[in-house]
């Protein structure tokens, strides 16, 4: 892009920016095999402005032919140097790479042995022998990512045009000796949703491309063969893809993406297409007839195409059937009408309905559907879906397992409906798309693994992982999340950021994540408990500076693509946080009848124009307009489930203060403990125009002031903390007088509380502070695993810190205590007596049927009591845990005598994601993340594996 004047970075000298770009071969999790060196043995693709040739049988698939085209394309992108394609196998001079598909290149069969890959599916193996590079497929999406593969490795990332990311200079390639293989992927089908792609991906196509044409589409099959995916459902709202072009199914065919309809487009015919041809009601109770001849039309226009077909009925417009008769009713026609699908696929495609991919989604009330005993042919993948928001609704029996057909999963990184839309931005932690496909793989959902991805973009780092998680998930384990984030980072952007990029795009999610933007509202931080308004302001805050630090430490050629994939979505997030903040500030201020007040309406409209100015950066100056319209939609001033028209900034207040000043001071009492030290602050505040002076005084020489004195134009902080070397032993009171113009002194209460029989020192465990204690779920004092079956940590999924889950995730339910894995947070409490604990999970859904989602919960030597986390599982509950993206369970429990005290956690049903644990002993005020965590020291000779 051209930097905008205003983040114009220095200069930098050309040398210094070379050293910043990859200069090794990157293949994101692979083992390398190209180098920039050569070593005995290697073959060399290019050296001093030669490269070696391409050999691709003129008879083999045309989709391998023309990805071998993309590899010419590639190697001249990385060394300058364009390779000879050449079909003639007579040509070949004994330095080649050969490309070809077993099937259908007989040379490929006579150079290498390729039984290790042969009937396998998607299997590729690249091998040097005698002077040649072969890569070899066992097919033909086999084949072609073989040759993506090469690309990626010898530097040209995936995204390299959807994403912008530069492509380093190299003189030379050499692959290593000896023989590399992939394959077969553990998801058969894995692919993406093009949905609710209006206004910016439609708005888009329609000025780069005419609209959702082939020449958009062959960028999106291009792009999914480099990711290795192979499966795709089009932009729906306002289009038909194999009506709008009809080179589209064509095209798809021979890049070789199996292509569907979505989970309420039946029988490879969109909704579109029934707006525009359909005669009658769309409703098979009552036009049978037009519906079939409807669907009879699409299968026979896509019989000769690679597609998997959706069976199945719901209401026109995404809707649930009409009630024609209730549940029962509704699933004999459902029956019905898959049974007349499949007669009208056999008539059409082949009596064989097991050679002919179907699918049939239980989206939202189909599940209740099968769930009330509708049932479809075992050869028929059944399509378990999520609540929308990323937690899955079901998953196979043991039973189900057994289906021939097998079952896949339907999920969403972008989704319109209740309780709000969110489109805008990545707000998808790979951390929760790991914990929750990783149910799915190891339940045996693994048919078919499709996502609802939006506008594509900015999706990239989600997409990828998640189509990288369905190739190989033994490659990415729950240990491997930070890697893949890291390895991602370097082959984008090199080594020397790499670390820190990875760190940023985690955080910008984790942020994006714990609220969607969508919706924040301006109560949604706390101003007055915890400092916690604060604290979200300086963690974006902190994240944007790093974000833009490395933006102009990177050379221009990278800007854009940073641009894209961190710096945009990182400062995006940050300003809408702190627009919402300020609108709060203003609200609470103008209450308060501060002066500031009027500042803080100020800030919030420049704020929401800092915000459309980012998105014009985004749509106009970035890649020179190359991605205008990509940030058209709107994200600020819902007040229901569907989008604003347009951006509406948040209301503000502005009050006209008097001319005279007149004091103000908040909060009216500070509380410090000996073990957390905190450090809070008074505000002295104006009521009125004029400056004026105020003092400040303590009571007692161990309350400590930043300021005993200044000058008030609007507001001022004065910091107070305590010296705890002069504090007294156990509770205290104190008092800060402040005194100023237009009021009398007031007084604030100082509390502060030093126990002598429990220091920071001789601590083992969490310590009672303000009445409550907040232990992060990471930071068991204990953990005891029960045989195979154990705790085990998420780093880095929560809102805050991390999670506990239950791995292996199969494991059968017990009842505690015998065979149950257990964690245990050792708490010093003061005086106890009756107190509720908050167990704060993430929104998990009790996914396999006639099985709860419990834990069992106790204090000390108590008896575990068994907790239902879904006792409360209305609908009104299930918005609050999507809106807050956790649910919190809250138990009450008896404890007698001050002292030490050990709350246990027993595994009850694998599933619980345990983030974060807070232990009201009446102290517990209201915010979003709830309290810091408290002070705690860790007994490491008790603390389990």
């Amino acid at each position: 892009m051209t930097v905008p004047k205003w983040d114009r970075p220095p200069g930098l000298s050309l040398l210094f920016c070379m050293f910043l770009l990859p200069h090794a071969a990157i293949a994101l999790g692979q083992p390398r095999y190209v180098e920039t060196a050569a070593r005995p043995g290697s073959f060399t693709i290019a050296q001093a402005k030669t490269c070696a040739a391409i050999y691709v049988d003129s008879g083999d698939y045309p989709g391998v032919i023309r990805a071998a085209g993309d590899l010419q394309a590639d190697i001249a992108r990385v060394t300058g140097c364009t390779p000879a394609i050449t079909h003639d196998a007579g040509s070949l001079s004994g330095h080649a790479i050969v490309i070809g598909s077993t099937e259908r290149s007989p040379v490929v069969k006579r150079l290498i042995d390729t039984s290790s890959i042969a009937g396998k599916w998607e299997s590729f193996l690249i091998q040097t022998v005698r002077g040649t590079l072969v890569i070899a497929g066992s097919d033909k999406r086999g084949t072609i990512y073989g040759i993506y593969d090469l690309s990626e490795q010898i530097g040209v990332s995936p995204w390299y045009w959807w994403a912008d990311v530069p492509v380093a200079h190299k003189d030379a390639l050499f692959v290593k000796p000896g023989r590399f293989t992939e394959g077969e992927p553990a998801v058969k089908y894995r692919g993406i949703f093009l949905n609710d792609e209006a206004p910016s991906l439609s708005g888009w196509t329609r000025e780069k491309f005419g609209g959702f044409n082939h020449n958009f589409y062959v960028k999106v099959f291009e792009l999914l063969l480099r990711l290795k995916g192979n499966y795709l459902w089009p932009a729906m709202w306002g289009s038909a893809f194999n009506e709008d072009d009809r080179l589209n199914p064509n095209l798809a065919d021979e890049y070789g993406i199996v292509m569907g309809t979505s989970h309420h487009e039946p029988m490879l015919r969109a909704q579109q297409e029934w707006k525009r041809h359909g005669k009658g009601p769309w409703n098979y109770a009552t036009n049978p007839e037009g519906l079939r001849a409807f669907w009879d039309d699409g299968i026979e226009r896509n019989k000769a195409y690679e597609s998997i077909v959706t069976l199945g009925m719901r209401g026109d417009g995404d809707l649930p059937m009409a009630a024609n008769g209730g549940i029962e009713a509704n699933k004999a026609l459902l029956e019905k009408i898959v049974a007349d699908q499949r007669a009208i696929i056999a008539q059409r495609i082949g009596p064989d309905l097991s050679k002919v991919p179907q699918d049939w989604a239980l989206y939202k009330e189909v599940q209740a559907y099968y769930e009330a005993g509708m049932r479809v042919p075992d050869a028929v993948t059944l399509l378990w879906c999520d609540d929308n928001w990323g937690n899955l609704r079901r998953l196979p029996t043991a039973e189900e397992r057994k289906r021939s057909g097998g079952a896949g999963i339907y999920y969403h990184f972008d989704y319109v409906g209740d309780p709000r839309n969110y489109k805008w931005l990545n707000t998808i932690p790979i951390t929760k798309v790991w914990e929750q496909m990783n149910l799915a793989y190891q339940y045996d959902a693994r048919r078919i693994w499709i996502v609802n991805v939006g506008d594509l973009k900015p999706m990239e780092f989600p997409i990828e992982y998640f189509l990288s998680l369905a190739w190989n998930p033994q490659r990415w384990p729950n240990d491997k999340i930070a890697e893949f984030g890291r390895l991602w980072a370097e082959r984008e952007f090199g080594p020397t950021y790499a670390a820190d990029i990875a760190d940023i795009v985690s955080k910008y999610t984790k942020y994006n994540g714990r609220r969607k933007p969508e919706l924040l509202e301006p109560g949604t931080f706390s101003l007055e408990n915890y400092q916690e308004a604060d604290a979200v302001e300086a963690e974006w805050r902190a994240l944007t500076d790093r974000a833009e630090r490395i933006y102009r430490q990177l050379p221009a050629s990278a800007r854009d693509a940073f641009f894209e994939l961190v710096l945009y979505p990182t400062k995006a997030g940050a300003q809408v946080n702190e627009l919402y903040i300020a609108a709060a500030r203003n609200h609470l201020y103008a209450a308060q009848g501060r002066a500031s007040a009027n500042d803080w309406a100020a800030r919030v409209r420049e704020l929401f124009q800092a915000d459309a100015d980012w998105s014009t950066a985004y749509n106009h100056t970035l890649a020179n307009g190359k991605w205008n319209h990509m940030m058209d939609q709107t994200h600020i001033g819902y007040t229901g489930w569907q989008q604003p028209d347009t951006n509406v900034m948040p209301e503000v207040t502005e009050i006209q203060p008097g001319d005279a000043s007149k004091m103000g001071v908040a909060p009216a009492e500070l509380h410090f403990d000996a073990f957390n030290r905190p450090r809070r602050y008074i505000e002295v505040f104006n009521r009125g125009r004029a400056a004026f002076e105020f003092s400040a005084t303590a009571s007692a020489p161990w309350i400590v002031l930043s300021k005993s004195r200044g000058a008030v134009q609007k507001d001022e902080r004065a910091w107070v903390t305590v010296d705890w070397s002069k504090a007294p032993f156990g509770a205290a009171e104190g008092s800060v007088k402040i005194s100023g113009a237009g009021a009398g002194p007031v007084t604030v209460k100082i509390t502060s509380f030093r126990p002598s029989e429990v220091t920071r020192n001789t601590l083992r465990g969490f310590v009672e502070a303000d009445g409550y204690v907040s232990m992060e779920a990471a930071h068991y004092t204990k953990k005891t695993d029960a045989g195979t079956v154990h705790w085990q940590e998420i780093k880095d999924y929560g809102r805050t810190l991390s999670s506990m889950t239950i791995l292996p995730c199969t494991a059968a339910s017990v009842t505690p205590p015998r065979g149950s894995p257990s964690l245990e947070y050792r708490m010093y409490l003061f005086d106890p007596g009756a107190v509720q604990v908050h167990t704060i999970i993430a929104p998990t859904l009790n996914f396999v049927p006639g099985r709860g989602l419990q834990f069992a919960v106790a204090f000390d030597d108590q008896p575990p009591r068994i907790v239902d986390a879904l006792a409360e599982n209305s609908l009104r509950d299930w918005e609050e845990s999507v809106k807050d993206s956790v649910r919190t369970i809250i138990s009450k429990h008896s404890l007698a005598g001050s002292g030490y005290h050990v709350l246990k956690y027993w595994m009850v049903d694998p599933g619980i994601v345990l983030q974060k644990i807070v232990v009201d002993l009446g102290g517990l005020k209201p915010s979003y993340l709830g309290p810091p965590e408290s002070y705690w020291r860790a007994d490491f000779s008790r603390r389990g594996a």
